[in-house]
């Protein structure tokens, strides 16, 4: 699979998931629209949180730990509010929207 962001070709794997970290916001435009998901101010939030935590630790957090962090940034987050973010799951769906590689293990280490 291949997603075409301003004429680059950016490989993905069979599940959508970009082989190699993009850190440009076009990559998150093309990928969103490719999962249907319209990007609001929250989306970005999650994204970016997601995109330092890539950066910092080389990977995503898991689904416990990305609501925790969350939270820190923003209290009233909750499973609900990154779910209605990201219905296939915010620790799988929110790291492809956001142009990483694919989580390790379930949802992320």
């Amino acid at each position: 699979m291949m997603y075409n962001v301003n004429g680059v070709e950016l490989e993905a794997d069979d599940q959508g998931y970009l082989l190699e970290p993009v850190f440009e916001d076009d990559a998150v435009r093309a990928i969103a629209a490719a999962e249907q998901i319209e990007l609001t101010d929250a989306h970005w939030e999650v994204i970016n949180y997601l995109r330092d935590e890539y950066r910092e630790h080389g990977h995503t957090p898991n689904f416990r730990a990305m609501l925790k962090g969350m939270a820190e940034i923003r209290p009233e987050v909750d499973s609900k509010y990154l779910y209605d973010l990201f219905p296939i799951g915010p620790a799988k769906q929110g790291p492809k929207v956001a142009a990483l590689p694919q989580p390790l293990g379930k949802g992320g280490y």
